[in-house]
């Protein structure tokens, strides 16, 4: 199977910046889309970027221009830059991706536990 563990949430003030990484391991054969989703207290899940293994990244109106998806294909793991963030940033952030693992013969989506963001002076 494939485990996904992300890092990097905490706490930082409006206007500030935070960079989430997301560390896939297991028996991967390869990753397609991956991407970044958050649920913040009494709201549901909300994909907030992702990117393809080839091809241009999207992001929801929400966060455009503030965030930056990004992945390292060598070693499979994936970024997320936010930059000026705002209270209403506030929530859990989950990392998902779309693999294939070794000897299968479809993709599957595997998701991580999540990581904290608080946004708060």
């Amino acid at each position: 199977q494939v485990q996904l563990v992300e890092s990097g949430g905490g706490l930082v003030q409006p206007g500030g910046s935070l960079r989430l990484s997301c560390a896939t391991s297991g028996s991967i054969f390869s990753i397609d889309a991956m991407g970044w989703s958050r649920q913040a207290p009494g709201k549901e899940r909300e994909l907030v970027a992702s990117i393809p293994s080839r091809g241009r990244a999207n992001y929801a109106d929400s966060v455009r221009g503030r965030f930056v998806i990004s992945r390292d294909g060598a070693k499979n793991t994936l970024y997320l830059q936010m930059n000026s963030l705002k209270p209403e940033d506030t929530a859990v952030y989950y990392c998902n991706a779309k693999a294939r693992v070794i000897g299968a013969d479809r993709y599957l989506e595997f998701w991580g536990q999540g990581t904290l963001v608080t946004v708060s002076s």
